[in-house]
């Protein structure tokens, strides 16, 4: 075998017979080329005589990571998601394989449940393996509070990239790379990929293009254009694709929104045991793909305008722009800052707004202060008081219980760790470079303290994310979008609403634009709710696309 059994699968030779029909059988002598490392849209490889190696372009060097003998086919989700492939596949011995390009193993895992299910469990164990492994072939070099390495660091995580990050100040490893490959401190932070690309100082959005992660094109078509891949978002491109509408996903960051932030969901309907909010965003992203959903991001939406009668035109902040006749707003709501000036300039060096595994890497057996009485702020406290040495959870509030499910308060009270610190707000901050303490100040007696805590997590609720919707469209006085009955027949005549049907459910004031999750009018802000709304609103788009004739 060349991989643990939970990693590969042997395809009999009867399933191999079948799977012919997708593919080319080539004739490769040892040491040939099958596929070359960094290739974007990889063909899937599959066996069938002789052996095919597995090498890849560590920080220890070029090593063979794996071998696929008579019925084993390799590669990992980037088979299915098109993103590069980061590593090399050479024939191994004298042999056959069977080639079966990208577009066809799309069309072959959307089409077939047998195999779909075989290799997306199979895809997706290996990115798992990966991950948890430590392997990686993507390399960040930076230092630990330079804001420009979280963020990368954070693009690589959320979309499930396995990577190895090594600060310069704290061993030999990232000197040697930096040599190995001509990277001065000046150029810091670099990015490796493979042994072929180094990327100096890149932005989240150039190592996303880099990785495949944005490859759409400028003038793009779709039925469905999502634009926000939180929960409701992907579980609209979930239900849309399989039910034969090409789909295009936006975000602005990666799949997940901000449940994706959360280190443990464990009150949604399945899974008994929680679940993180990236690993959900995760298996629904897979999921949308397996369906043909197109997801891309880093990219913003900053407006949306009429494209004549029955088209609409999403214009992009780097001037791209995409077509489509039915829009679902899943864009969600922004995170709240502390009213404290210069904040911004901590974020990412000691202000964070998640507790995922790359922030508790950071603040391992230090002290922290979380900010908030929501669910997100109970969960991230529970999580970080595993690696640090004390958690203070500061809030307004004079009690929990009013915005905290039971089972947290129970938890946060009961945990050695945690401080639970009520009617209390933070009112300064200090530090150059990065956080070095902050002061609060009790609601009740208006005294002040100060404690040089270097790590602040902040849940403090957010706001709707509609400043990119034209103003036309009826919102409420917060800023959320109005729906169906919620709009009233005076905004709709001022919005200029042109059927004769009323707004359905989840419709706002511009017919077949769709508003689902958060960013609502009226919504539960709950990880169910907004799936809920996302699967619901698909059955209202093939309503509204079937008065509407002609294709974008």
């Amino acid at each position: 075998m060349a991989a643990p059994v939970d990693v590969n699968y042997n395809f009999t030779d009867a399933e191999l017979d079948e799977l012919r029909a997708f593919g080319v059988v080539e004739s490769h002598k040892a040491g040939d080329l099958i596929v070359e490392e960094g290739a974007m849209a990889p063909d899937c490889i599959i066996t069938l005589s002789g052996h095919t190696d597995i090498f890849a372009s560590t920080d220890e060097g070029r090593i063979r990571v794996g071998w696929m003998e008579h019925g084993q086919f390799a590669g990992d989700l980037s088979v299915l998601t098109g993103q590069r492939h980061l590593s090399r596949v050479e024939m191994g011995a004298d042999g056959d394989i069977l080639r079966i390009v990208h577009a066809d193993f799309q069309r072959l895992i959307a089409g077939n449940s047998h195999y779909s299910d075989i290799f997306i469990r199979v895809l997706s164990a290996r990115r798992e393996f990966s991950n948890t492994r430590g392997f990686a072939v993507t390399i960040v070099l930076g230092a630990a509070m330079d804001r420009s390495v979280y963020a990368l660091r954070d693009l690589l995580m959320k979309h499930g990239v396995a990577h190895r990050w090594f600060d310069p100040a704290d061993g030999p490893v990232a000197g040697h790379l930096m040599a190995e490959r001509g990277i001065t401190d000046e150029q810091l932070p670099a990015v490796i990929l493979g042994a072929a690309d180094v990327l100096i100082q890149p932005t989240p959005e150039q190592l996303a293009a880099s990785l495949g992660l944005d490859l759409l094109p400028d003038g793009a078509t779709a039925d469905v254009l999502v634009v926000g891949s939180g929960p409701g978002g992907l579980a609209a491109a979930v239900y849309a694709a399989s039910e034969g509408l090409t789909v295009i996903a936006l975000d602005a960051l990666a799949p997940g929104g901000q449940a994706g932030t959360s280190s443990k969901i464990e009150n949604y309907l399945g899974f008994p045991t929680g679940i993180s909010g990236n690993e959900l965003a995760r298996r629904a992203t897979v999921q949308a793909q397996k369906f043909g959903a197109r997801l891309v991001s880093p990219v913003r939406a900053a407006s949306i305008g009429r494209d004549g009668d029955d088209a609409y035109c999403v214009h992009l902040v780097d001037g791209r722009k995409l077509r489509s006749r039915a829009i679902v707003v899943a864009s969600g709501a922004q995170y709240q800052r502390l009213p404290i000036d210069g904040i911004e300039s901590y974020e990412g060096r000691g202000i964070y707004y998640g507790a995922t595994p790359m922030e508790a890497q950071l603040c391992g057996n230090a002290e922290v202060t979380v900010v908030g009485s929501g669910n997100s702020a109970g969960q991230g406290a529970i999580y970080l008081a595993s690696v640090a040495k004390k958690v203070y959870v500061i809030f307004r509030r004079k009690g929990l219980r009013e915005t905290m499910s039971e089972y947290l308060v129970k938890r946060l009270e009961e945990h050695p760790n945690i401080e639970i610190i009520g009617s209390t707000d933070v009112v300064a901050l200090r530090g150059e470079d990065k956080l070095e303490g902050l002061t609060y100040r009790c609601r009740d007696t208006g005294a002040e303290d100060f404690c040089d805590c270097k790590f602040l997590f902040l849940f403090l609720g957010a706001s709707p994310n509609t400043g990119w919707l034209p103003k036309e469209m009826v919102c409420d006085a917060k800023g959320f979008v109005k729906t169906g009955a919620d709009i009233a027949p005076l905004e709709l005549v001022r919005a200029g609403w042109s059927l004769d049907r009323m707004p359905s459910r989840f419709e706002t004031s511009w017919p077949r634009i769709y508003a689902i999750g958060d960013v609502r009018k009226g919504s539960v802000k709950r990880v169910a709710s907004s799936v809920g709304e996302g699967s619901v609103v698909v059955s209202d788009i093939h309503q509204a696309l079937a008065e509407v004739a002609g294709t974008p």
